[in-house]
């Protein structure tokens, strides 16, 4: 059996076997190849790998896990780069970044969008469906690629009612354990497209194309907005809490804190977006939302406003700026508004930084998920952003970011893994079932541990640590 191991190699591996670019650590550019594409300023400093390859093609990815399996290096990948915790990172392996390989294809016969994983959701793939009138519900902030956030579940536009986008995915295209290119669906690898569609990072394969279901784009998208003060923050969630499973499937609902550019205080936004093909029907799917008790009291209301696509993208790209600090965390919340209310009064209510944002994301009433890896949800996601840009502060804004969390602790059943980082905290992320066999057919897909799963300082266990 091969042992992966740390360390460098005796002679440099080959060069010329990819159309990429392979950078070893002596390469004077070999930072730059490390963490040029992380987006979290707030990046590793224990961890460097043993090479990079820059990948151009689909060649290059099976040549780079070859070469791996002759240096005995374990093997990382990079979509996007958008993982809080940089876990494409990891010390002495082949990282294979896939920034340069992108592509795009659509059949509009079948409705399917084949698509590199790199490609970014907000800013290529939906710009290019578009011209054909069809939409992926990807991720929300534009640059986001798609490799990392359909292997983790993807969390998309209107998740609650149009499910998450990795139900979508109908076949991958994937590089194996042994270096071989082979096709995965419900037929043929079927175990391998089981585990794709939500096991993340400690997906046991590169995946080079996804092939998605499109829908048809939206004819008219209306969103409304209600600004409320933060001495209002528990009457009005309290009330969100109890209706927002009435609400048509065709409204997002997203209640966040955050200080918007105008303002010097942090407020509460009760938002819905209706993805819809007229005025009228935006009206009436928005309707329950307007009706809050405490509207009077808004410190600004937008109803039903036609809004664009691209009006969406540009406020998600605002709230979650390039070249800062981020820390972030998350949870699955469950009980009742008495219960949920005041355990996530902190994370909205003190905000330590005047760029933090926490979001509150119905996703009720619960749909049934289909049969794949992913396998854990509740009706509330909640989730906090804190973003800032001097190191000095990391230690202490992590301590905030810990107590807020662990205040939520009483209501919380797991976590998502897209907005997660092992090596701080560990919560349950799948189904017990689910975790079985993801280990199963881990084990039965690459034995010797080529790949390098995910990054935490002790043994996944998808338990929440409290119960351990």
């Amino acid at each position: 059996m091969t042992a992966f191991h740390r360390g460098t190699t005796p002679e440099p591996p080959h060069r010329n076997r990819f159309s990429g670019t392979l950078r070893l650590p002596d390469d004077e550019d070999f930072e730059t190849a490390c963490f040029g594409r992380v987006f979290n300023a707030r990046r590793p400093s224990d961890r460097s790998p043993a090479a990079v390859l820059l990948a151009e093609s689909e060649q290059d990815v099976v040549e780079g896990v070859r070469l791996a399996l002759e240096r005995g290096w374990q093997v990382a990948v990079r979509s996007g780069g958008h993982s809080w915790a940089a876990w494409s990172v990891r010390q002495d392996a082949l990282l294979i970044d896939l920034g340069g390989f992108r592509e795009m294809a659509y059949d509009p016969g079948t409705g399917i969008v084949t698509a590199t994983p790199s490609v970014k959701g907000g800013d290529e793939l939906n710009p290019y469906l578009g011209e054909f009138g069809r939409f992926f519900n990807g991720g929300h902030c534009p640059s986001v690629g798609i490799g990392g956030f359909l292997l983790q579940g993807g969390q998309g536009w209107n998740a609650r009612g149009w499910g998450w986008a990795a139900e979508n995915i109908v076949a991958i295209d994937v590089v194996t354990a042994d270096g071989e290119l082979v096709r995965a669906d419900e037929t043929q690898h079927s175990d391998l497209f089981w585990a794709a569609r939500g096991a993340g990072p400690g997906f046991f394969g590169i995946v080079t194309r996804f092939h998605l279901r499109t829908r048809p784009l939206p004819k008219y998208l209306g969103h409304t907005v209600h600004a409320y003060p933060l001495d209002l923050f528990d009457e009005v969630m309290t009330w969100l809490h109890g209706m927002h499973h009435t609400v048509s499937d065709l409204v997002e609902i997203v209640a966040l804190t955050q200080t918007p550019p105008d303002l010097d205080e942090p407020v509460l936004l009760v938002t819905g977006v209706s993805m819809t093909d007229t005025a009228d029907e935006a009206a009436e799917a928005l309707a329950p939302l307007h009706a809050n008790p405490y509207a009077e009291r808004a410190l600004f209301r937008v109803e039903a406003q036609q809004t664009t696509l691209a009006e969406q993208l540009a406020g998600q790209c605002s709230a979650n700026p390039e070249g800062h600090r981020y820390l972030v965390d998350n949870a699955w919340l469950t009980g009742g508004a008495d219960e949920v209310v005041p355990a996530i009064r902190k994370a909205f209510t003190e905000q330590p930084t005047r760029q933090t944002f926490t979001i509150w994301f119905s996703m009720a009433p619960l749909r049934q998920l289909p049969d794949m890896a992913f396998s854990l949800q509740s009706e509330i996601y909640c989730a906090t952003y804190v973003i800032h840009d001097d190191p000095a502060r990391d230690a202490e804004l992590r301590a905030w970011l810990d107590s807020a969390m662990a205040d939520m602790q009483p209501v919380t059943a797991g976590q998502y893994l897209g907005d997660s980082d092992f090596t701080v905290r560990q919560l349950r992320f799948m189904g017990d079932e689910q975790w079985r066999r993801l280990r199963k057919i881990r084990a039965a897909y690459d034995p010797k541990g080529l790949f390098a799963g995910y990054l935490s300082t002790g043994t996944v266990t998808n338990t929440n640590h409290w119960e351990q």
